[in-house]
């Protein structure tokens, strides 16, 4: 084997064991969390000692166009991508024998690009780490299995099942319901074992054709890269089926949106115990603190969590999707909730977190509330024992909304990084101007003629 080759994981060594590696893709998520970069043959890959990608993939908006420039990022020398040979796994449902290696981004002195996803989680764990404190998280994934849809026009429909009809909505934890995609599931499974990556359990969601995955709590990094390869490989499974995946935050109207709930806790690292609860098992300051920086912060963070137009659909009362920021303990209804749990599992959910986020920037993000909390020393309001539907909403209706309290938050931005929120900015506004751009259906149906 080559030098390289030595370092890779076990599952990608068992994965190319006596076959011959035809080609090696170094990836790496942009802004959207799309990967891009370069695929070479496995043999060029061993031997060559540099890859470089522009910066400017980072100004690259979700239609493809490039946003204005507040940083320069269009005349720095193009970056450096260092293999991260951790994060090598199989591209298992490829003709040819392929792996995936994730690359992290430096400039050409040998420090991070600011602006590059993965780095910017990187920071946020750094924060963490001076303060002796290891955050720990598990996301759950929910998305939609639907039929082809080959024209943006035509609404998204639910898939065919093997019994020839449609799935059908409102089905929450029905085996029969998951039963009606299962080849489509069974290559998820058979991927994710051929990637080397856990799943803790695959249920059926509220809406029709929805799942979710749920992955074991663990390093906030390799959890993020783990969302980033199950995205596409479950784009891949469904695709083998001859029906599409899809994690917008609301694709077919009338059905839930997808999230991507968000568990946290934080250990010490002398230690190794929870930060959330004392040696009698409460509940600790920390761990309010921790839930106050959440309710302070969370509404800058939204335009991450929520980063698109569609996102800002997912947000309505009684679709299983919080409307503010409220907490309680064991409730659904609010947007941070405290699931049950013993002394060393205690930990918050962050519900707000839409699956159409960029996993780095999710985590980052929630991440970030979190450790201002804990900086800040504020207390909670206090929490809520009923119905938090009933509750005023206090997150940004749209995402230009979004971007301002983003803006507005200078404490969140410092700590996510100055540069990195600028050129966030910069992309999503070109996004949500180039979407304001666009006359709906709705308005060609209800004015064209009425008004």
């Amino acid at each position: 084997m080559s030098k390289w080759t030595d370092k890779l994981p076990d599952a990608a060594r068992t994965y190319i064991a006596g076959r011959r590696l035809d080609e090696v893709e170094c990836i790496i998520a942009d802004i959207a969390g799309v990967a891009r970069g370069k695929a070479m043959p496995a043999s060029k890959f061993a031997t060559q000692e540099n890859y470089f990608l522009p910066n400017s993939i980072f100004l690259q908006t979700i239609t493809g166009e490039w946003a204005d420039n507040p940083s320069g990022l269009f005349t720095e020398p193009d970056m450096v991508l260092v293999p991260d040979y951790s994060t090598t796994t199989a591209a298992p449902w490829t003709a040819d024998v392929t792996v995936q290696v994730i690359h992290d981004a430096q400039d050409q002195q040998g420090n991070p690009v600011p602006t590059a996803p993965r780095n910017v989680l990187k920071r946020i764990l750094a924060l963490y780490a001076a303060k002796g404190w290891a955050p720990v998280v598990a996301p759950e994934m929910e998305f939609f299995l639907t039929a082809r849809n080959i024209d943006p026009n035509m609404p998204v429909m639910p898939p065919m099942g093997r019994s020839g009809r449609r799935a059908a909505g409102k089905q929450a934890y029905s085996m029969s319901a998951v039963d009606e995609y299962g080849k489509v599931i069974d290559d998820i499974y058979d991927f994710a074992e051929a990637q080397g990556m856990e799943i803790d359990g695959i249920l059926q969601e509220g809406g029709a054709g929805q799942v979710e995955i749920n992955l074991a709590h663990g390093d906030p990094i390799k959890l993020a890269d783990e969302v980033f390869f199950f995205k596409r490989l479950i784009r891949e499974a469904a695709l083998r089926h001859d029906c599409f995946a899809t994690f917008m935050a609301k694709p077919i109207e009338g059905e839930p949106g997808s999230a991507m709930h968000i568990h946290h806790s934080v250990v010490d690292i002398k230690t190794g115990k929870n930060i959330f609860s004392n040696t009698d098992g409460s509940e600790t300051d920390a761990f309010l603190h921790f839930i106050a920086g959440m309710q302070n912060h969370l509404p800058g963070a939204v335009a991450l969590l929520a980063p698109y137009v569609n996102s800002y659909r997912r947000y309505v009362p009684d679709f299983a999707a919080p409307i503010n920021l409220e907490w309680g303990r064991d409730n659904r209804t609010t947007g941070l909730r405290v699931p049950i749990s013993g002394p060393a599992a205690r930990r918050v959910e962050n519900r707000l977190a839409g699956m159409d986020c960029n996993p780095y920037l999710g985590l980052a993000a929630s991440l970030a509330c979190g450790y201002l909390g804990l900086i800040e020393a504020t207390k909670p309001r206090a929490e809520c024992t009923g119905d938090a539907y009933n509750i005023e909403t206090d997150l940004p209706y749209t995402m230009g909304d979004a971007l301002d309290l983003l803006e507005e938050d200078t404490a969140l931005c410092e700590v996510l990084g100055t540069e990195f929120c600028k050129v966030y900015d910069s992309v999503k506004r070109n996004e949500y101007k180039e979407f304001q751009q666009v006359i709906s259906p709705w308005e060609r149906e209800h004015l064209l003629l009425n008004v």
